[in-house]
């Protein structure tokens, strides 16, 4: 009972001591949450009473910054600092981390080793991913509906998207959004929307994150034509230009085989024909140079003993009445005679036949006669 008796005075200097040392001040101001995106600056802010002596910082329950009065600042990580202001009687002390990592998200404390609660806060690091659209620009026909996709990749956490057409948003129900949860805790989202252009639009894809000041967004410009011809799709276009193509020298060629065809049709027609002109032609030279013979034939054998009267001659001799019958050598047997019927073709009449109809010799005048007959 003495000796508890001796350390009570002890106990009470103690006391005194630790008091006068700083025990008692407390936080006036504590941390407050903060959000931020990765490799960017984080600031926490601990305001204490008049008459502090000592503030540790923890950031997940490990001491990074501790500041004594009076004295200085050890720091335990190089990215972390701090800044140290007045307000009045208070202290307000600031701890800086620069270039924050998704891995220091967690729980931020301020501590002044007294009996009062421990003050802290929670920092959040967010990682803005990138997004695109697939197609930049595009050029469709007109009341065409069609699908545009946007991606969001390695976000954290998963962003919330959305869509505009001319700076309005679009209803929910117009489009809709998958996600998937890529390596290093990152979010992926791909947002399909639904749309039915009427005339040139710009559409434009939004994704937002806490940390981001504004969200980040894709714009893609509708290009919209009446007619198909007017198609602006670089794939769509070359196919087309390429059938196009095909089936017009398909026609060529069709075209170039028919025309060869009628060339060639013509070219023996041409030479039939030319062929046929020229055996008519033989065959008209063949029947005049026959029928030239045959009228010569036709035409009777001359009188081989008639000879021209001169006239003057003629008009000299005396006129004869009538002479009786002369020799036979004035007279020609029909048998002799060659004639040719209508038809050119020569024949002989028989002597049998004339000498039936009538008299073999004809009777001359003693003038010279040309007598030719045909049958």
């Amino acid at each position: 009972m003495d000796s508890l008796q001796k350390f009570i005075p002890v106990i009470f200097i103690l006391f005194a001591s630790l008091t006068g040392f700083g025990f008692g001040y407390s936080v006036v101001n504590g941390p407050a949450n903060a959000t931020v995106l990765a490799g960017s600056v984080a600031r926490f802010n601990c305001t204490v009473s008049k008459g502090w002596r000592i503030i540790i910082w923890l950031l997940k329950g490990n001491p990074v910054l501790t500041t004594q009065n009076p004295g200085g600042a050890i720091v335990t990580i190089s990215r972390i600092t701090q800044q140290n202001y007045t307000s009045g009687d208070d202290f307000i002390s600031e701890l800086i981390i620069h270039n924050v990592q998704q891995n220091d998200s967690g729980k931020i404390e301020c501590s002044i080793q007294t009996s009062d609660p421990v003050s802290y806060a929670f920092l959040s690091v967010q990682v803005n991913g990138s997004l695109f659209i697939k197609d930049h620009n595009l050029t469709v026909r007109k009341n065409e509906t069609i699908e545009m996709v946007c991606e969001a990749s390695g976000w954290a956490p998963a962003p919330n998207m959305t869509w505009m057409v001319n700076n309005s948003f679009v209803d929910k129900s117009r489009y809709v959004t998958n996600h998937s949860q890529g390596s290093n805790d990152l979010h992926d989202e791909v947002s399909t929307l639904t749309w039915t252009p009427m005339a040139n639009e710009t559409l434009t894809c939004l994704a937002y994150i806490e940390a981001l000041p504004k969200p980040q967004n894709a714009t893609v410009t509708l290009i919209v034509h009446d007619s198909l011809e007017e198609n602006g799709n670089p794939e769509d276009s070359a196919r087309t230009r390429t059938i196009i193509l095909a089936v017009t020298l398909s026609l060529g060629f069709l075209l170039l085989i028919i025309i060869i065809f009628i060339i060639i049709f013509c070219c023996l027609k041409n030479k039939k024909e030319s062929t046929y002109q020229k055996e008519l032609r033989k065959v008209s030279t063949k029947k005049t140079n026959d029928g030239s013979v045959k009228t010569g034939k036709s035409s009777g054998i001359e009188n081989s003993g008639y000879s021209p009267e001169d006239s003057a001659y003629t008009k000299q001799m005396p006129k004869i009445v009538s002479l009786p019958p002369m020799a036979s050598s004035f007279y020609r047997s029909e048998q002799d005679l060659e004639v040719s019927s209508t038809s050119e073709v020569p024949y002989k009449v028989q002597h049998s036949k004339v000498s039936s109809q009538r008299p073999a010799d004809y009777p001359v005048n003693p003038r010279k006669i040309r007598n030719v007959t045909l049958v």
